[in-house]
């Protein structure tokens, strides 16, 4: 049951002081972000601004939050995948950090975008997503809200993939920063946040070993680098498969095993996708898997997996323990993980506070930065501004104790001159 709230919706208020205690911890390990909300505090550029956001909520998440709001910004916002929501977070965004939140962990897709519209009713001037779905209900549903609309952010491979099909086709109606292509974000959100948190995802799921097991990753983008890595550490044998011919031969000269998905499948005892792509996992593929086979996505939609396939394939399903769902095809079971929604959010907590220190500093400097250039950007999909990364990494570099060398004025000349040769 519920708990409806004047300002939000969250499943238990109970649960605030501990999601309060959670979001205090994970503080702790985001320095670069607490130096912005500092600096926020002072300077407060968002004042005036109301920014909604569709991201996953979790500790993290709400001192992002807590950064907007040290800014001048009203902040509200929603779950931008029904199973990512922490709830303890929700709650203790409501009754602490005064940020109207409307997400439930497993809530349906009614209540979902019954949420996405609460948010949207604050008609916002910032969006600030992750996979695109506040931004399509605003162009499908609420065009009404472009007009106040003067910018937003994408924190997502998939989110920055679907903005650009929209600028493509003329269907993008306000600029948008492509928060996921900053290098500070992809380089270290993707491949290590990606990796670890998706094994802690698998880890708590099943508490299988992986060591000695034949472990694919469907992808080899960031996100499945990073995925790759972590399994090869514990000493998975691992494969990838890929569509990208440079994708795939880096795979194998990082020393993995490249084959089609439909010679993988056949030998799997686990297989996550990690692609942004549909049926990733398709009946053809269910048909051929062992006895036994995990399969789980860490890829932002469940749409990888071909689910309503596989149910259709199976002559028994039921749920064995929490994220873990048994499917009996042909006499083989097939153990699909966290409804095929994605796994490291669903079934674990994240990326760790560390890695999204960096991720969210860029959603904080690009809300200020679209807040700045009110008016003067074009519609399109932008990159986050190249002295942002930098500053970024060198704030990362300065809380982690690290110093660099510096460039004197004599390798400036140099490295902008054309005459020295060999």
């Amino acid at each position: 049951m519920t708990t409806e709230i004047a300002r939000g919706d969250v499943k238990d208020m109970a649960l605030a002081e501990r999601g309060k205690v959670r979001i205090e911890w994970a503080d702790a390990t985001m320095p670069v972000l607490a130096l912005i909300r500092r600096r926020f505090a002072q300077e407060k550029p968002l004042t005036g601004v109301k920014i909604a956001a569709c991201l996953h909520v979790t500790t993290e998440t709400a001192n992002l939050m807590r950064t907007l709001k040290a800014g001048g910004a009203e902040v509200s916002l929603c779950a931008s995948n029904p199973l990512s929501t922490q709830d303890d977070v929700a709650a203790a965004l409501n009754a602490y950090y005064d940020v109207p939140t409307y997400a439930i962990k497993g809530e349906d897709r009614d209540t979902y975008y019954r949420h996405i519209d609460q948010v949207l009713d604050t008609r916002p001037n910032i969006t600030m997503d992750d996979g695109n779905d506040l931004v399509t209900r605003i162009h499908q549903d609420r065009p009404d809200l472009v007009e106040g609309i003067f910018g937003g952010t994408e924190e997502t491979t998939t989110g920055v993939i679907r903005l650009q099909s929209m600028q493509r086709e003329g269907a993008l109606t306000y600029p948008i920063i492509a928060v996921n292509e900053a290098l500070t974000k992809h380089m270290f959100d993707n491949r290590y946040g990606t990796g670890q948190s998706t094994i802690d995802g698998l880890l708590r799921a099943t508490n299988v070993l992986l060591a000695g097991k034949r472990a694919v990753v469907a992808g080899y983008g960031w996100c499945g680098r990073g995925v790759a890595s972590r399994l090869s550490g514990l000493g998975a044998n691992v494969i990838v498969t890929e569509v990208d011919p440079v994708r795939a031969l880096e795979a194998v000269m990082d020393g993995y095993l490249v084959m089609p998905m439909a010679e993988a499948a056949k030998v799997a005892d686990v297989i996550i996708t990690v692609t942004g792509d549909i049926n990733v996992l398709d009946g053809e593929d269910f048909a051929v898997m062992k006895d036994g086979v995990i399969i789980a996505n860490t890829g932002h939609f469940n749409d990888e997996i071909n689910i309503p396939q596989l149910e259709a394939m199976s002559q028994s399903q039921k749920v064995l323990r929490d994220f873990v769902e048994e499917f009996v095809v042909e006499g083989k079971r097939i153990f699909l993980l966290a409804e095929g929604r994605l796994l490291n959010l669903s079934a674990a907590e994240g990326h760790p506070a560390a890695v999204m220190d960096m991720s969210f500093a860029n959603q904080s400097l690009s809300a200020e930065y679209l807040t700045r250039n009110k008016g003067s950007l074009p519609v399109g999909v932008y990159p986050v501004p190249k002295d942002i990364d930098h500053h970024i990494a060198e704030l990362k570099l300065k809380s982690m104790g690290i110093d660099i060398d510096v460039l004197t004025e004599e390798q400036k000349r140099y490295l902008a001159s054309w005459q020295s040769g060999t």
